[in-house]
C-alpha cells in the first residue's frame, strides 16, 4: 500500500492486531545512517529500540496501545510496519511518521542556500540528505527537551527511562513481545501532580517539568505550530523555567521551525568552533544560513559524531 487514501478501501478486510506494512516514498538524498544514529542516541528504554538499522517504538492511538517498526527500504523509500494500529488512524500516523523522519522537507532549496557559506558546503558534501528529525509527540519531546537541559544526551535518557518506568503505562499485549518493550510514554495527566526530583534531577528541574505538563493539560495547542516564530519562543519562555534554549529546541524538534536554532547551545559552539576555529561566533555565523537554520544545526551536530 502507497497512498494514504487506498487505506480506506481495505478497512473491513484488515484484522485487528494483524501487521501491516507501508512504503513511504520521498524525494533523495537522504542520510539515513545520520538519522538512524540520532534516533538510536536518544532512544528510550521500554518504548523504543534500534536494533539491525530497524527502529521500533510504542505508541498510543485512539486509546489503544501500539508498535511500529521503520526501517530503509529499496527506491527511495522508507518501510513503516505497525501492530495493533486501529485502521481509522493509520492515515494520521502515517503522516505523523513523515514528519517525524524528515520526509518532506524541500532539500533541493535547502542545501541550494545553505553551500553559498563554503563551511556548511563541505558538511553537505559529507552528509548529503541530512534530515531534521521531529519528536513523535508534543507532551513527549517538551518532557526530553527540558530533562535535557545542561546535562549529556545520555544522562538525559537515563532520566527518561526513569521517568517511563515509575509513571508510564505497562505496555498491553498482544502487541509488547513484538521488540520486548514494556511501555507507553506517560501522560501529562499521569505527572502532573508528582514530584518528580525522586528520579534523580535538581528540584528546579522537577518544578519545571510539572509546570509544563500542567500548561498542556490547560492549553493543548501550546506546542503547536505559530507563523511568528519570536512571537512562540516568547510565549514559551514565560512559563517557569523554559528559556531560550528550551524554546528554540522545541520549536526546531517539535514544531519543524525550519529556522529555530539555539544559538546559546554548548554543543553547537564547540561543533563551529571545532571548524573553525576558537574565535568562531554562532549566532554571528547563523544569520547567513537563515531561513534553514534548523538544517545548519543538525548538520554542526551530525558533525561531532
Amino acid at each position: 500500500m502507497n497512498h494514504v487514501p487506498a487505506l480506506y478501501g481495505y478497512r473491513r478486510s484488515v484484522r485487528s492486531g494483524q501487521p501491516l506494512s507501508f512504503w513511504l516514498s520521498y524525494q533523495p538524498p537522504l542520510h539515513w545512517p545520520s538519522l538512524l544514529g540520532f534516533l538510536s542516541a536518544r532512544c528510550i528504554a521500554g518504548i523504543e529500540t534500534v536494533q539491525a538499522g530497524v527502529y521500533t517504538r510504542t505508541v498510543v492511538l485512539q486509546g489503544r496501545h501500539a508498535l511500529i517498526q521503520v526501517r530503509q527500504a529499496r527506491g527511495q523509500r522508507l518501510k513503516l510496519t505497525v501492530f495493533g494500529v486501529p485502521s481509522a488512524a493509520l492515515p494520521g500516523l502515517i503522516a505523523n511518521v513523515r514528519r517525524v523522519f524528515d520526509l518532506d522537507a524541500p532539500l533541493a532549496p535547502i542545501e541550494a542556500h545553505l553551500r553559498r557559506d563554503p563551511l556548511l558546503a563541505r558538511l553537505i558534501a559529507a552528509r548529503p540528505g541530512l534530515r531534521v528529525p521531529q519528536g513523535w509527540d508534543a507532551f513527549e519531546q517538551a518532557m526530553r527537551t527540558v530533562l535535557g537541559q545542561q546535562i549529556s544526551v545520555a544522562g538525559a535518557m537515563t532520566l527518561a527511562a526513569r521517568l517511563v518506568q515509575r509513571y508510564g503505562q505497562p505496555l498491553s499485549s498482544p502487541v509488547g513481545d513484538v521488540a520486548g518493550l514494556t511501555h507507553v510514554f506517560p501522560t501529562p495527566a499521569a505527572l502532573v501532580e508528582e514530584d518528580l526530583s525522586v528520579l534523580g534531577m535538581p528540584r528546579s528541574r522537577a518544578r519545571t517539568l510539572s509546570t509544563l505538563a500542567r500548561a498542556l493539560l490547560d492549553d493543548p495547542q501550546l506546542l503547536t505550530p505559530n507563523a511568528d516564530l519570536a512571537q512562540w519562543v516568547q510565549r514559551l519562555c514565560q512559563l517557569p523555567g523554559i528559556g531560550p534554549w528550551s524554546a528554540q529546541y522545541l520549536a526546531l524538534r517539535q514544531l519543524g521551525a525550519s529556522d529555530a536554532m539555539p544559538v546559546s547551545d554548548l554543543v553547537l559552539i564547540k561543533a563551529l568552533r571545532l571548524l573553525e576555529g576558537p574565535d568562531a561566533q554562532l549566532a554571528e555565523r547563523a544569520r547567513a544560513w537563515s531561513p534553514w537554520r534548523a538544517y545548519a544545526a543538525q548538520h554542526l551536530w551530525t558533525s561531532l559524531s
